[in-house]
């Protein structure tokens, strides 16, 4: 009886690659300190400068950290600009801030979209409350919103609407949470409500992708270890994350519209989410 054939080695990831994923954890965490070390007391003396009415440097924070989590962001096209005229939320008015609409895949998205989008993002509630990432989270001037308070739903959408009536940029992920990276959930129109009292505000779609590890492409296998979902505590999957290696984001930023150019609110939200859901995929074949 022939003996079955060995089965074959897996081979070895080269030295480099494998000092790097031994580092990586204490790499990134000695990134992300130094990183808020030097701009977080900045940033503080700017916004007492400037009356606390804006943020000056996440953007500059979240490419650090990026740098430091071994993150190499490759992005297609480029972030629409601030337009129009500025003025209240009253119906007819044009914002001066521009609503980026993404996929969430992971935390990791925080960072990867902050670094190339200079905008706040909109966040659950409980974000506020999650320690130094919260107090992080409200100096870069978070909105925050209780989605499970519908009651509070028409002063969220005015927050907001006022942000963008201002001249800030707004990143809001539709999903409503986390995808476990296989496909883009479906938006929920609500979250576009914003629109309903500025529908001239300037609206692009974007996709953020991880699309591959120390150069190779991702796996369905090896999505868990990059999309944050369920139960999962941040802490271990951040660890986790940090010690994968050379991790590739790519983003890409879709052709602007505005909410005038739809029927209504739903058939903006299927719009953003054919377009961004399209070149997801795309991303993910390679």
């Amino acid at each position: 009886m022939t003996a079955p054939a060995p089965r074959p080695l897996q081979p070895r990831p080269p030295q480099k690659q494998r000092r790097h994923q031994r580092l990586g954890p204490a790499k990134g965490i000695a990134g992300t300190v130094a990183a808020a070390s030097l701009l977080v007391p900045a940033e503080l003396v700017l916004k007492t400068l400037s009356g606390g009415r804006k943020s000056h440097l996440p953007w500059l924070f979240h490419r650090s950290l990026s740098r430091a989590l071994g993150i190499r962001i490759v992005t297609h096209g480029t972030p629409a600009r601030r337009g129009g005229s500025r003025g209240g939320t009253g119906g007819g008015t044009r914002s001066g801030g521009v609503l980026f609409i993404s996929n969430h895949v992971s935390w990791a998205d925080i960072p990867v979209l902050g670094a190339r989008i200079p905008a706040a993002f909109v966040a659950k509630s409980e974000v506020g409350g999650w320690g130094l990432v919260g107090w992080l989270a409200t100096l870069a001037r978070t909105v925050y919103v209780e989605r499970s308070r519908r009651g509070r739903a028409g002063e969220q959408r005015d927050a907001i609407a006022d942000r963008l009536a201002a001249g800030d940029s707004i990143i809001l992920f539709p999903e409503g949470t986390n995808s476990d990276g296989t496909q883009v959930l479906p938006f929920k129109s609500s979250l576009f409500a914003v629109t309903d009292i500025v529908p001239d505000v300037v609206i692009q779609p974007v996709t953020i992708a991880y699309t591959r590890v120390n150069g190779m492409p991702v796996t369905r296998a090896r999505l868990p270890d990059l999309a944050w979902v369920g139960d999962t505590e941040l802490m271990p999957h951040a660890v986790d994350f940090m010690g994968l290696g050379r991790v590739r984001a790519e983003i890409r930023f879709h052709p602007p519209v505005r909410a005038a150019d739809f029927a209504d609110r739903k058939a903006l939200a299927r719009h953003c989410h054919s377009v961004i859901s399209d070149s997801y995929h795309a991303f993910m074949r390679g």
